[in-house]
């Protein structure tokens, strides 16, 4: 099952190079680590410039993104992950999609559930860095090389599709709902883990300084990027608020949308059905 669930994905990838797709094996081949590091991150940027700043600040900062995450989210990024694949209620031998998959964590979750589990990013560094840690050794990982706004696969293919902190780093959130919705089965589940909004006050200003101060500080030394995670608090002021991200998984056609807060409004997991 596994061999022809990566055959399948092989003939439906549309690539103009072979650089675009990650093995499935255990020890990626022939892959070349594209993409040029941005200097000045800004959250106002917009498509192409956007997309430009993204993929090169995540090619710089692959290697210490988990650990950088278990800090940031003092260990609670474990069950954040945790919440999202239970909600995503993936069974065995379902075939699942995680979009923008980073290092594959969500998506090796996501396989021990039993799912076949597919997990898509346009930052090759970042996947062969999963493939690095592990992910996919023991289980049906499967990395693809594509974007968010245009998934090389068909209409009503997966029975759950997941992504984790990646709203945030699209040119077109709504897009990248219908694409997703585009690709589920009807009755399919969509499970989005993003940044919340802090529902007290008194938690809202220690995140507004600990995302400001602390964040950058910790990546500068841990990662040696503090332009990277000085992005993270001027995308989050940006972002939807929970409520006006559910309106827009509405507007791209899903139903029963729902979404809970988690660790004092820290992060908020969407849910919505095809």
């Amino acid at each position: 099952m596994t061999c022809a669930c990566r055959l399948h994905l092989k003939m439906t990838v549309h690539s103009t190079s072979p650089e675009r797709y990650v093995s499935a094996s255990n020890v990626p081949i022939s892959i070349s680590a594209g993409g040029s590091p941005a200097t000045n991150p800004h959250a106002t940027l917009q498509g192409a410039e956007k997309v430009q700043y993204v993929r090169g600040m995540f090619g710089r900062i692959a290697r210490r993104y988990d650990l950088m995450n278990m800090l940031m989210s003092f260990g609670q990024d474990r069950l954040w992950r945790a919440f999202t694949v239970r909600q995503a209620a993936a069974k065995p031998g379902d075939l699942a999609l995680d979009v923008a998959t980073g290092t594959g964590r969500i998506a090796h979750e996501l396989a021990g559930k039993g799912a076949r589990s597919v997990g898509i990013d346009f930052s090759l560094p970042m996947m062969l860095e999963g493939r690095r840690g592990g992910v996919g050794k023991d289980l049906p990982v499967h990395f693809v090389g594509a974007d968010a706004l245009s998934l090389p696969f068909g209409d009503d293919v997966f029975d759950c599709v997941t992504t984790g902190f990646a709203m945030r780093n699209v040119a077109d959130i709504e897009g990248a709902f219908r694409e997703m919705r585009r690709v589920l089965k009807p009755g399919g589940r969509l499970v989005c883990l993003e940044v919340g909004r802090p529902r007290l006050a008194i938690t809202r200003l220690f995140h507004h300084i600990y995302t400001r101060k602390v964040v950058p500080l910790l990546g500068k030394v841990v990662a040696g990027d503090s332009d990277a995670y000085s992005y993270l608090p001027s995308s989050m002021g940006k972002f939807p608020s929970p409520p006006r991200l559910a309106g827009i998984m509405r507007s791209a056609g899903l139903r029963d949308v729902r979404f809970r807060q988690l660790t004092l409004g820290a992060v908020a997991v969407h849910t919505g059905t095809k």
